[in-house]
Formats: C-alpha cells, sequence, structure tokens
C-alpha cells in the first residue's frame, strides 16, 4: 500500500523508489571506461586477461601462455614477448546504506534515512540500465550479525526489485527500532566498522562502491577498512546532512531526542552558538579528511535536495573534488543557501 505524503517524510516508500526508475536510467555511470567489445562486459576490468583489448607486451615469464606470443616483437629483439590484454567483464556496483539512529532525523525535507534510499535506488536503477550488477549492504548502529543485510550483486529488474524490498524493510525496521527505544545509538561507531567489515567480502575487486551515511560513527577503524576497500574497489562517499548540521538555529530553546532520551539545546548564548558551530565543523572535517586520504570521492546531499540532481553532479565529476565543504567557505556557502527557508521547531 502506497505511503501518504506525510509518511513518506520519515518512511521509505518502495513505491516512490521504483518511480525513480527513469530518473536513474538517465544517470550516466560514473567514471565509465566503455571497452570496446560487447563480448564479455562493458567495462574494463583492473585486471589483466585474454580479451578483445591489446594492452602492451611484455618479456616472456614462466607459465605465460605461449598462445599470447608477440612473434613480431620476439623475432626484432630477441628476447620472447608476450602480449597482454585487459579483461573485460561486467562491473558491480555495491551500495553501503546507513539506517542507523542519527540517519531518522530532518529538520526539513525528507529524514536522511528516507534520502539515503532514494539515492540508492537511483544508484541501483543507474547500474541496471548500464548492464551492471547491483548489489548492497544495509546496516543499522547494532553490531550483530542479524542487523546487516547484505545482497550479493545481481543484475536486471530482479536485481533491482530485490534492493528495493531491502530497503523498505530496513528503513521500516530501524525506524521502529529507534522510536520504540530498542536502538543502539551509544555512538560507538561499531555499526560503520562492521559494515565495513562485511563490505569488504560483498564487494569484490573492481566494484564501484556507493557509501551513504551521515559518518557520525565513523572511527579509526573505520578508516583502516576503507583504506583497504580503496585498494581494489572504486570507492564514492555521499554524506547525508540536514540544513541543522550546516549552522546552529537561531537563538532559542529547543526540545531534541535521541529516541532514549530528552534533552534541550539552548542557542540564545553566543558561547553556546559557537560551541555548536565548532561541534559540526569539527565533524565535517573528519569526513574530509577521511574521503581524502582514501582517495574518496566525497559529495554532501542535504534533506531538503533533490537527490537525482545531486548525484548526476557526483557521477559527472563536478564540483571540483566532488565536494562541496571541501572547497572552502565559498562552498559552503552554497550549501547553505540551498537550506534557505528551513523551518525551525518554535523555541
Amino acid at each position: 500500500m502506497s505511503l501518504s505524503d506525510d509518511e513518506r517524510v520519515y518512511r521509505v516508500d518502495a513505491d516512490e523508489l521504483v518511480a525513480l526508475r527513469a530518473a536513474g536510467e538517465r544517470l550516466r555511470p560514473a567514471r565509465v571506461q566503455t571497452a570496446r567489445s560487447a563480448l564479455a562486459g562493458g567495462h574494463r576490468s583492473r585486471f589483466h586477461g585474454r580479451g578483445m583489448d591489446y594492452r602492451e607486451s611484455r618479456h616472456y615469464q614462466p607459465g605465460d601462455d605461449i598462445r599470447n606470443m608477440d612473434w613480431r616483437i620476439t623475432a626484432r629483439s630477441g628476447h620472447a614477448h608476450i602480449k597482454v590484454f585487459d579483461e573485460e567483464r561486467e562491473r558491480p556496483v555495491v551500495v553501503l546504506v546507513d539506517f542507523g539512529a542519527s540517519m531518522f532525523f530532518a529538520s526539513q525535507g525528507v529524514f536522511k534515512s528516507v534520502q539515503a534510499a532514494r539515492l540508492a535506488a537511483l544508484i541501483g536503477w543507474s547500474a541496471i540500465g548500464h548492464g551492471d550488477r547491483v548489489g548492497a549492504l544495509l546496516f543499522t548502529d547494532a553490531v550483530q550479525a542479524s542487523q546487516h543485510q547484505e545482497l550479493s550483486p545481481a543484475g536486471g529488474r530482479r536485481g533491482q526489485m530485490r534492493l528495493i524490498r531491502a530497503l523498505a524493510q530496513a528503513g521500516a525496521l530501524a525506524n521502529s527500532e529507534v522510536g520504540g527505544g530498542n536502538g543502539d545509538s551509544s555512538g560507538s561507531g561499531s555499526g560503520l566498522t562492521a559494515a565495513l567489515m562485511r563490505l569488504r567480502r560483498v564487494a569484490r575487486p573492481g566494484s564501484l562502491v556507493f557509501l551513504l551515511s551521515d559518518f557520525y560513527s565513523a572511527d579509526a577503524d573505520s578508516k583502516h577498512h576503507l583504506s583497504r576497500l580503496a585498494q581494489h574497489s572504486d570507492l564514492n562517499a555521499i554524506q547525508l546532512l540536514d540544513p541543522l548540521e550546516l549552522a546552529p538555529p537561531p537563538p532559542g530553546r529547543y526540545g531534541i531526542s535521541d529516541g532514549h532520551r530528552r534533552s534541550v539545546i539552548d542557542t540564545r548564548l553566543r558561547a553556546e552558538r559557537e560551541h555548536y558551530a565548532r561541534q559540526l565543523a569539527q565533524h565535517h572535517q573528519r569526513v574530509r579528511q577521511l574521503t581524502i586520504e582514501n582517495g574518496i570521492g566525497l559529495l554532501q546531499c542535504l534533506t531538503t535536495d533533490d537527490p537525482a540532481v545531486r548525484l548526476s553532479q557526483l557521477l559527472a565529476g563536478r564540483d571540483g573534488q566532488r565536494s562541496d565543504l571541501q572547497s572552502g567557505p565559498a562552498a559552503k556557502d552554497k550549501l547553505m543557501a540551498r537550506s534557505a527557508g528551513v523551518a525551525y521547531a518554535s523555541p
């Protein structure tokens, strides 16, 4: 049953994700190097094998296949040489989606969790529309294996519909846990680290990986696993942000809750607003550093953004290093301009 407009703000709607097909198929794949032959796959692999695209000739080594001998260079140089080819393969696309407690929040637009699900669905539609397979790893704050759902890469509409069902189920389950007070919002970072460990099994070498999270649970161990993943896969990070995570709200008293505890933020004092802004800046700097050190493309997506537009900017490689905040104050002002008109709760 389709959700109401109000419910779509905080719940993942499978019908809406299906309706994103046209927008997703219009997105071009990220950093595609199309192979000249379609016999074995649509993308050149980082691995060398017996494909249709010649790469280079090198000295013969024991164990090389003599069927690849380059007789012309062998005759000219007097030393045995073989031909090396680029093996053409399908490129698996894998999305890692954070359904932790901090993702179930928005002051305007939709919950970060809903925006992440929309982005994942768009990535999936784009992948299968260009002949790739799509897989996923969905996780919550909990470290138990039962709280991580793995989808091995699969192609075609069947693979995409499997992803959409998993997104809707994970969103509904995690939302109920947050609302019912059963989630783990300790902020230990174990959820993301455990997810990245498992992702190393789901994302085979050569995969195109998208990390969809607000990255509040990232820690030193997360950095280690990202570094290992980046050695064999092409990583892109999309940081989900609410406008309140860019700057403090206007001076006032605001009630807050993490689903377990209730408190109040008082931004009437200048010192409190400065502390708020400093905490935000430190978090954004940690995320930037995490991605820069591992050569990961980074894009910020607000809860008020059109996810198809923002994703197209990432895939097109715009925004400098594909990060609004990496480009300094001017780029941050652009993010603030997109968040203009935020409706804050009454103090």
